[in-house]
């Protein structure tokens, strides 16, 4: 079983159809989507259209991002430019829209060994960051608390892509991928995947990020997309939202 593992991709329809597209030429049979479908980007209804189809009718798994949250209820006000996106994104989604949304797991259980979590598995719905070791550690630690049979946690949030593992020796390792390249993941050693943001990259290369988790060969490809950014950018500027967001679509960063 093949599976596409896409994360933050933040209203861009744009890249999602792009990773879409190269996750079935690479013969996936199982898409999981890791939270923030929404936020930033200018095409909220559209994405949640094509993903709620996904979900319902081809058996998608998916799971809630910060973003996922603050859009269904964002806060009166707007103290930083994700809440204001939120406020834009609200009177943007249906009925149908924020129920998906507002019903959409913390954490989803990926056949009997792999946990789908947006940020840290320690305290999910406190959208911890897992940007060092430390905290790579905290995560897999809290997954193998909910079940020690869990040997895999693939998470989103930090607009990345990163490998963490542990050694036979239970030391912690990061792994940096390179796009394409294929690495064993055994499951005798337990790992911690970053699959990197669909929608919104931030490491200066705008292509978009996802990640295919083969289960019977046990190995994990991460892939960058290249897909039409400046019309994903021209598309928030027409929106009327902050130029910001924009400019990181143009730069990646």
């Amino acid at each position: 079983m093949r599976i596409a593992l896409l994360s933050d991709i933040h209203a861009n329809l744009q890249a999602l159809e792009a990773c879409l597209e190269h996750a079935h030429t690479q013969g996936a049979q199982q898409l999981a989507l890791l939270g923030d479908l929404v936020g930033y980007g200018a095409d909220p209804a559209p994405v949640l259209d094509r993903l709620m189809h996904l979900v319902t009718d081809e058996g998608a798994l998916c799971v809630r991002g910060n973003h996922d949250a603050a859009a269904v209820t964002p806060p009166a006000g707007a103290q930083t430019l994700g809440e204001q996106s939120a406020q834009w994104t609200l009177p943007r989604l249906t009925a149908e829209h924020r129920a998906f949304l507002a019903g959409l797991p913390l954490t989803v259980r990926l056949g009997p060994d792999a946990l789908l979590v947006h940020a840290s598995a320690d305290g999910p719905e406190r959208w911890h960051y897992i940007t060092d070791g430390n905290a790579a550690e905290r995560s897999m630690a809290a997954a193998t608390r909910i079940d020690p049979a869990i040997r895999y946690v693939f998470s989103g949030h930090v607009h990345e892509q990163a490998l963490y593992f542990l050694t036979p020796t239970a030391k912690l390792m990061r792994f940096n991928p390179q796009p394409g390249v294929s690495v064993p993941v055994p499951p005798h050693r337990q790992w911690l995947a970053i699959v990197g943001s669909c929608g919104q990259p931030r490491d200066g290369d705008t292509r978009a990020m996802y990640a295919l988790f083969d289960a019977g060969a046990a190995t994990l490809t991460f892939h960058r997309v290249a897909y039409d950014h400046m019309a994903a950018a021209a598309a928030v500027r027409a929106g009327g939202l902050p130029d910001f967001f924009a400019e990181r679509l143009e730069k990646g960063r």
